[in-house]
């Protein structure tokens, strides 16, 4: 039986709206570029400052690797200060300023981040210590000589099935 015109249309239409929201797609998801600066050596100095800067979105990645928004902002604030004609240096203490020792990939070693510093030694230490203090325990425990009567409830546990004088040995 064949299909009246207006199915056959509607079904070609149907085909083509799917063809293109399928060819369309990666477009659709496409990021805007990353707007490089027009001097080489300034956009070698962004992405150097990049590096040092922490994400405040993903924290466990600098600006320069982050795809995140703020990372994006921040590298672009980065490129504008550096193209007024401020130093690495400048930037990066502007960004501690605004942000705190946080904002740093790598933050200095100060009475204010200490424990981060050392945080993870003390913390592998204590581990340590503890661990050394169980086996020592257990080792203490298992040197232990055993009392007459444990050491008669070990031997009728440990004697063989039928034995006449109970397990007990002189």
């Amino acid at each position: 039986m064949p299909r009246p015109l207006a199915a056959t249309l509607r079904a070609a239409a149907l085909a083509a709206a799917a063809l293109t929201a399928f060819l369309l797609a990666p477009a659709i998801r496409a990021a805007e570029a990353v707007p490089a600066a027009a001097d080489p050596a300034l956009e070698a100095r962004v992405m150097r400052v990049a590096e040092e800067l922490r994400c405040l979105v993903c924290q466990n990645q600098n600006i320069a690797d982050s795809n995140a928004d703020l990372a994006r902002d921040l590298k672009n604030q980065v490129r504008e200060m550096l193209g007024r004609g401020m130093t690495e240096r400048q930037v990066i203490d502007f960004m501690v300023q605004r942000y705190g020792d946080f904002v740093l990939y790598r933050p200095p070693v100060k009475e204010t981040t200490w424990l981060l510093w050392f945080g993870p030694f003390l913390l592998f230490a204590g581990g340590l210590l503890v661990l050394f203090r169980k086996l020592r325990a257990r080792q203490r425990a298992l040197a232990t000589p055993l009392s007459e009567p444990e050491r008669l409830a070990a031997s009728s546990l440990l004697a063989p099935a039928g034995s006449e004088d109970g397990g007990a040995r002189p």
